[in-house]
Parts: structure tokens; C-alpha cells; sequence
């Protein structure tokens, strides 16, 4: 990774982000050998990424022809506006945010138990709770779908928290954020590491 400051090193984070979104992006390869991207509903489960499509389709074609994919997931924070810095200079607007990156290989689930227990972890996740008449093989969709399985063989993170900037900067523009309040902000400022008065880092042990 080039900027190396930004790489997230902790499998518990990475695992956190993808637990959390709501899209995956998934990368297949097409018979003429361009990238094909879909966003998907997946559901990290037993380490391993799955998603649910119907029974044809480019993405099963493409998986079929070659399994290697990427999967990539992001959760955008706060953006930093060009009013944040003194100048108005449009050049400093910024992005704060998390992404995960896998690569790996997927084939289609044949396992009735697994893809059964895929199918409720799904709905799970989405409705965000487990109190919810549980997928059977007897359910009108059941055989109308394929559970697909992505196999990691590799995981990477990324973040952009403002690392190597001036800490004075980091606070300031922290402070601005709390004060701003939009979706992300509050999440930035706590990846940040700082409180929720900006007056100094929370300590960390």
C-alpha cells in the first residue's frame, strides 16, 4: 500500500467494516476480459462472504468462466468542505473514510445447510433482528435462488483519518465537525480518537 499510514492493520476493524455495510461491490471478470461491477446485499459469515442472485446471470457466467474476484466495501465519513480551511482554497476539500478491500475466489454454495443458514443470516443483518419466520427449503423463493460464497485470500484496509497531519489541524477540523453534525461526523471524530468536546486526543491504553 503506498500511503502505509492509512492501512488498517487490525483484522477486528476490518471485520467490523464489513459487518456493517449494507453493499459489497463485487469484481468478475467478463469474456472479453473487462472488469464487470455489481453492487450486491452480502452477509459476512464464518469469515467468508456471501451473497444471494438469481439462478443465471453475468456474475454467475463470469465466476463460472474464472472464480478469482475482488470485493470491495466502504464506508464514506465526513466530508471536509473547502469553507473548513482559511483559504477557500478548493484543493483541500477532503474525504474522510473507511473501505475494505478482498480478493479471493467464489463459487456457488451446494451445501442445502449452508446456503439455509446463509439465507437467514442475511435477513438478519438486513431486518436487524433474528425474530422473523426462518428460510426453509420449502420457502417460495428458496430454489429460485443461488447463495454464492467468497473465499478470501486476501484482506486489506484503508482509512483516511487525516494521519501525518498537525494534530492542532486534526482538532480543529474534529471541533468543526461536531459542530457541523451531518452523517459521519460524529463517527470521524471518534475514529479520529478524540472526545466529544475536541479539548484533547482521548488516551489511549
Amino acid at each position: 500500500m503506498r500511503r502505509s499510514q492509512c492501512q488498517i492493520k487490525d483484522l477486528d476493524t476490518i471485520f467490523g467494516i464489513l459487518s456493517r455495510a449494507r453493499v459489497g461491490r463485487l469484481a468478475t471478470i467478463d469474456g472479453a476480459g473487462y472488469p464487470y461491477i455489481v453492487p450486491v446485499n452480502f452477509v459476512l459469515y464464518e469469515n467468508c462472504i456471501y451473497f444471494h442472485c438469481a439462478l443465471e446471470g453475468e456474475k454467475l457466467e463470469n465466476i463460472g468462466r474464472d472464480p478469482k474476484v475482488c470485493f470491495e466495501v466502504d464506508e464514506p465519513l465526513a466530508y471536509i468542505e473547502v469553507s473548513f480551511n482559511e483559504d477557500k482554497n478548493p484543493c483541500k476539500a477532503h474525504q474522510l473514510y473507511r473501505s475494505v478491500v478482498v480478493r479471493g475466489k467464489a463459487r456457488v454454495v451446494n451445501s442445502d445447510s449452508l446456503k439455509l443458514r446463509v439465507l437467514n443470516a442475511l435477513v438478519a443483518k438486513y431486518e436487524g433482528t433474528e425474530d422473523f419466520s426462518p428460510v426453509v427449503e420449502g420457502s417460495s423463493h428458496y430454489k429460485a435462488c443461488h447463495v454464492v460464497e467468497i473465499v478470501p485470500e486476501s484482506i486489506t484496509g484503508k482509512e483516511d483519518l487525516l494521519q501525518g497531519r498537525p494534530e492542532e489541524l486534526k482538532r480543529a477540523i474534529a471541533q468543526k465537525l461536531l459542530e457541523r453534525g451531518y452523517p459521519g461526523d460524529l463517527e470521524a471524530v471518534r475514529a479520529m480518537g478524540f472526545p466529544m468536546d475536541c479539548s484533547r486526543p482521548e488516551e489511549t491504553h
